[in-house]
């Protein structure tokens, strides 16, 4: 889960941001706890004391990027390291954001299952006519994922790799978090 930015945008802390009596960052990690996957890795960065104290208590790996404010990709190539350390190596990985109120634990278990059934590399999530986040990638997509420019996130992978990516519908992931607007906008409906 890449939790690591700043939230310039929403002028505070995104992950702090009460969703039905918790915080954004707190219920996007329990979806992951409530998930089909077997390891929650959390990249800290911004703001990281206040955010570790949300989740300390948590049964999740949480991995520090002093390289934060250089993009997604830091954060992504930061996760995917410390995964990479630990044994054994796992067949998938799936990069979440923290900034969609809206992603169930249903959802990342559909992209489990997927990959399951259907023998491609990339699952990603379909919204606004695109393909992204949650996505899950294979082992031998790894390596890319690891090379990813600072700047990037991991729909670059995706686009790389279409003839080899499925998706999942996921419409409801087109609502994020990025500003003040999208959080009134979120919380009239």
């Amino acid at each position: 889960m890449l939790a690591a930015g700043s939230s310039s945008r929403m002028g505070k802390s995104k992950q702090l941001i009460d969703i039905q009596g918790e915080t954004l960052l707190k219920k996007s990690v329990g979806i992951a706890l409530q998930s089909k996957g077997s390891n929650v890795i959390v990249v800290l960065g911004a703001n990281e004391a206040e955010h570790r104290s949300e989740i300390e208590n948590l049964p999740v790996s949480i991995v520090s990027n002093s390289q934060w404010s250089n993009g997604m990709g830091s954060s992504v190539k930061a996760g995917l390291a410390y995964l990479l350390s630990q044994s054994p190596i796992p067949d998938a990985v799936i990069i979440m954001v923290c900034d969609q109120p809206l992603l169930t634990s249903a959802h990342v278990n559909n992209l489990i299952d997927r990959y399951d059934s259907s023998g491609k590399p990339i699952i990603a999530s379909s919204y606004s006519n695109s393909l992204g986040v949650p996505a899950l990638f294979d082992q031998s997509m790894f390596e890319q994922l690891s090379h990813l420019e600072d700047a990037q996130g991991a729909k670059k992978i995706i686009q790389i790799h279409l003839d080899v990516t499925d998706a999942i519908d996921f419409p409801a992931g087109s609502i994020d978090l990025d500003t003040p607007e999208d959080l009134k906008r979120f919380n009239r409906n």
